[in-house]
């Protein structure tokens, strides 16, 4: 599979599940709606950084695991 392609897909399935997480967290909260913008834009900028985070260090140790394999 293309590198890119697979970083793309392993970043928009952690961003799926992490944002979806916080998404019925906040819905379950009990906050009125005119009040869920203040939770939700800092829910998916957090969720954003976090989910380029968690890609590079998953592609990091992938990598690391990999060169291990073609060394032996």
């Amino acid at each position: 599979m293309n590198p890119n392609l697979a970083g793309a897909l392993r970043r928009a399935g952690i961003y799926f599940v992490v944002g979806y997480a916080g998404l019925t967290i906040i819905n379950n909260s009990g906050m009125g709606p005119d009040n869920l913008w203040m939770a939700y834009v800092p829910l998916f900028i957090t969720v954003y950084f976090f989910a380029r985070w968690a890609d590079a260090k998953i592609a990091a140790f992938s990598l690391g695991k990999d060169n291990n394999n073609s060394a032996d």
